[in-house]
C-alpha cells in the first residue's frame, strides 16, 4: 500500500511523527510512505488553498517533502507533483495536537486535508489526539494514538464504506485525553455541537500603542450530547465520525421550497 500522509501542525510536528509510524505499520514492509506537510504549523486553517500565488515545495529527504501552504495544499502536491504517476492508496492527516471535535471540525486544517482527498476521490483519515490533564503530562502524550491509531484505521479500511461518486465520504478519528491502556474502545459517533461559539476575539493592545485581536479559544473539556464525538472522548472512547463536504441542510430544502413557490 502507498500512503500520502500530512498534517496542519507543520513537518517537525510530534504528532506527525506518530502519524508516520501508524502509515509504516499499515503500509508494511512492502510498502510506501510520503510524508508532504506544510513546511510551517497552519492550524486553524480549515480548506483554505494557495489559490492566488504560487506554492514552494522542498524535498528535505527521500519520500518527504515541506510545502510552504495550507494542508489541502499537500494533498494536492502531493496527487499532481510528488506522486502524480503513483497515486496514494490513502491519505492519512495528523496526528493533530489538539482534538478536531465538535465545530473544530470546521476549523480544522487537519480535517481541511482530509475532505480535499475525498474531493479528489481518495480514500482520506484525519486523525487527532485529544488533550486533557490525564495524557499532557506523559513522555508521550499521543500515546492513545500512537497505540491504537494503526488498529483503527485497518478497521476503516476494512469496512470498505467509501463512495464512488458525488461528495465522498472521510473519516475524523479523535483519540481520548487518557493514556493508552485507559482506552475503553472505538465508537461511531456524530460530530458534536456546543449551545456557545467555539472561538472569540480578544483585544490586546501592544507596548508601542498599537491595537491587536488575538483569536482566543474556548473550553474543551466540556461534553456535547450523547451519541458525539466530544461526548465519546471524554467518556474515554475513540470517537470516528464519517463525513462528507455536503454542507446542505437537506432537512430545509421541501419547506423552504414551499415558502418561496
Amino acid at each position: 500500500m502507498r500512503i500520502l500522509i500530512t498534517n496542519d501542525d507543520g513537518i517537525n510536528a510530534p504528532g506527525l511523527k506518530v502519524m508516520e509510524a501508524i502509515a509504516a505499520e499499515i503500509a508494511g514492509p512492502e510498502g510506501e510512505v510520503w510524508t508532504v506537510a506544510p513546511a510551517f504549523e497552519k492550524s486553524g486553517v480549515a480548506h483554505c488553498i494557495s489559490y492566488v500565488h504560487p506554492t514552494l515545495i522542498s524535498e528535505l529527504a527521500p519520500r518527504r517533502f515541506a510545502v510552504e501552504g495550507f494542508p489541502a495544499d499537500c494533498v494536492l502536491a502531493g496527487l499532481y507533483d510528488v506522486l502524480a504517476d503513483t497515486p496514494p492508496d490513502l491519505i492519512l492527516s495528523g496526528v493533530n495536537r489538539g482534538n478536531n471535535a465538535g465545530q473544530n471540525v470546521l476549523y480544522s486544517g487537519t480535517l481541511g486535508a482530509a475532505m480535499e482527498g475525498a474531493l479528489q476521490g481518495r480514500r482520506a483519515i484525519a486523525l487527532s489526539q485529544y488533550f486533557g490533564p490525564a495524557n499532557a503530562g506523559l513522555d508521550n502524550p499521543f500515546e492513545a494514538a500512537a497505540a491504537h491509531g494503526a488498529d483503527v484505521v485497518r478497521k476503516l479500511i476494512a469496512a470498505d464504506q467509501w463512495d464512488s461518486g458525488g461528495y465522498h465520504t472521510f473519516y475524523n478519528v479523535n483519540f481520548p485525553p487518557i493514556p493508552a491502556v485507559e482506552v475503553r474502545g472505538a465508537r461511531v459517533a456524530s460530530q458534536g455541537t456546543h449551545d456557545r461559539p467555539n472561538h472569540g476575539m480578544k483585544p490586546v493592545t501592544a507596548p508601542n500603542g498599537r491595537r491587536f485581536l488575538w483569536v482566543e479559544g474556548r473550553r474543551q473539556d466540556l461534553p456535547t450530547a450523547p451519541g458525539t464525538d466530544v461526548a465519546a472522548c471524554l467518556d474515554g472512547y475513540i470517537a470516528v465520525t464519517p463525513l462528507r463536504a455536503d454542507l446542505t441542510a437537506h432537512d430545509r430544502l421541501a419547506t423552504l421550497a414551499d415558502a418561496l413557490a
